[in-house]
């Protein structure tokens, strides 16, 4: 209906406008479905907005599928005929099914998001989750938009902590905790060498051996990997979250001379106390380091070297870094330096920011008691939470216990932190996260139950609709409303969007189930088409965020 109003408008307004983009939905039903604000008209046309509203309105052709257009104050109103309406939404999704609301903005632009990147060596605590949890989401919505998505897992593999940590492990390791629990037994042994000044030296001769190319350093340090990898895959199995590609800092170890080799052919490298640098002071972003007197690279020179390394290798349009706020200055830094070397893609590497997760006495949740939280450990406590909810209601096998369970967790523990704006920080509440009422995961997964009970009982009539009742035309409405909700999510690298969406969509969906019996009632085949249509589109913005639905609880 939406494409309908942009028609009509683009017969009476000037084409230097963008319609789409400025049309509205109005918060109350009383001023219609759609809102076509006229200010923007006003420098175009001379005149007031009030009298261009009723300019546009008088001279619009109503349809069949828009009853009236009325000017109010500064807007143009149209209200949509409800049959029309709903049968066309409940159509569109009949026929698109799990590709309702997907489009093709992207055009197959081609998308390399980097995201979770958790350190060799170290847990997977919960400080990666966001990333993971994100990245993953705004990676399903690109795909779902018509781009070419290429999530790519960016290790944290390389620099001076892991020279620490094999001195550490050579002093004070052993082999078969290492085997048993591998990176516990890494943790245990980073915090020991941390905790003694004599591993600072030791840490950079030995970081400085792996630049270097030593053997006996490498074939240590590649053995963590390996472990860290494997440890790390497992808990994206249980999170159901994928990579098409797994890299690391260390890759880039060889290529970074012909980075600094470029940095010098364009003038840009500067020495400061024995280091080479990039000033950008004049850019008001300080100066970004890009070999240290001592000769070791940074950060900022590998991933320079990357992003070149990936805008070649993947074709890519756009470069997307899915990395915490804290981490701002950095990537404003070596985009500037990307920039400065001439290259235009420049323009279109984002850092898609998000905020810290907060323990329940608002303090950053890195740790609790002392300890490090293993992400492991948060998936097993959520899902036994859920496996108590589960079995108040009925008892089940264990088998199916155990899928219900795992799935509910990852609900709850998703849409718990993508309902918030990414940028904000999250108080992580597992106990409300898992809750089966109110703006919860595992409230939106009992909705589709529910509806799925209810169509167990379709016996596949054909839809016949006599009329539509407002509780009706809600749900439609939020149905149809769900393409300009992913597009715009899209565009915004927005999740929220989506999970707020799907909370109204389930709460609406479920006052329409109070106030309208669905199976014996006179509009049985109409509901059931409607129930239906909701069902699937839930489903396609749950799939969005991440998560898969269940029909039973």
């Amino acid at each position: 209906m939406r494409e309908i109003v942009v028609k009509l408008l683009k017969k009476v307004v000037k084409d230097e406008l963008d319609i789409e983009e400025l049309i509205e939905k109005p918060k109350d039903d009383s001023l219609g479905d759609y809102a076509f604000p006229c200010f923007a008209l006003a420098k175009f046309m001379k005149k007031n907005p009030v009298e261009i509203a009723k300019e546009l309105a008088s001279k619009i052709i109503k349809t069949e599928e828009i009853e009236k257009v009325q000017a109010s104050g500064p807007y143009v109103n149209f209200f949509v005929s409800r049959k029309m309406l709903a049968s066309g939404t409940i159509l569109e999704v009949k026929k698109k099914r799990d590709k309702y609301g997907s489009s093709k903005i992207g055009a197959e632009k081609v998308v390399v998001i980097d995201m979770s990147s958790p350190n060799i060596a170290k847990p997977f605590g919960i400080g990666h989750l966001r990333s993971t949890i994100i990245g993953n989401s705004i990676a399903k919505t690109l795909s779902f938009s018509g781009y070419k998505v290429k999530k790519l897992n960016y290790l944290g593999d390389w620099g001076t902590p892991f020279g620490k940590i094999i001195a550490g492990y050579k002093e004070f390791g052993n082999s078969k905790l290492l085997k048993k629990e591998p990176l516990k037994h890494l943790l245990e042994v980073y915090v020991k060498a941390s905790s003694d000044e004599r591993f600072d030296e030791l840490g950079r001769n030995w970081f400085r051996k792996m630049e270097q190319g030593d053997k006996e350093a490498l074939k240590i340090w590649a053995e963590f990997r390996k472990l860290s990898l494997d440890e790390f895959k497992k808990i994206y199995k249980l999170l159901n979250v994928k990579f098409d590609v797994f890299s690391g800092e260390s890759e880039y170890n060889s290529k970074m001379d012909s980075t600094i080799g470029l940095l010098k052919k364009k003038s840009l490298l500067e020495l400061s106390d024995g280091a080479w640098v990039v000033n950008l002071e004049r850019y008001n972003l300080g100066v970004c380091l890009i070999k240290k007197a001592d000769g070791g690279t940074l950060y900022a020179t590998r991933d320079i070297t990357a992003a070149i390394d990936r805008h070649n290798r993947f074709g890519a349009d756009y470069l997307l870094y899915e990395v915490g706020a804290e981490q701002k200055l950095h990537f404003r830094q070596f985009f500037k330096v990307l920039e400065l070397l001439g290259f235009n893609w420049a323009a279109k590497c984002v850092h898609i920011d998000h905020g810290l997760y907060l323990d329940g006495d608002g303090k950053k949740f890195a740790t609790r008691k002392g300890k490090t939280v293993f992400m492991k450990d948060i998936l097993e406590e959520t899902a036994n939470l859920a496996k108590k909810e589960i079995l108040k209601r009925e008892k089940i096998s264990d088998k199916e216990l155990e899928r219900r369970a795992l799935a509910i967790a990852r609900a709850a523990i998703f849409y718990g932190d993508l309902k918030n704006n990414r940028s904000t920080d999250v108080v992580f509440d597992i106990d409300r996260f898992v809750s089966f009422e109110g703006d919860t995961g595992p409230y939106l997964l009992y909705s589709y139950a529910r509806a799925k009970n209810i169509l167990k009982k379709n016996k596949g009539k054909k839809m016949i609709i006599t009329g539509v009742n407002d509780s009706e035309k809600k749900v439609v409405s939020e149905i149809a409303r769900f393409p300009e909700v992913v597009r715009q999510s899209s565009l915004d690298y927005s999740p929220n969007l989506i999970a707020h969406y799907a909370y109204d969509l389930s709460q609406t969906f479920n006052e329409f189930y109070h106030s309208c019996k669905v199976i014996g009632s006179a509009e049985e085949n109409f509901r059931l088409t409607l129930v239906e249509a909701f069902a699937q589109t839930l489903k396609n913005a749950l799939g969005l965020l991440g998560i898969d639905v269940i029909e039973r609880m």
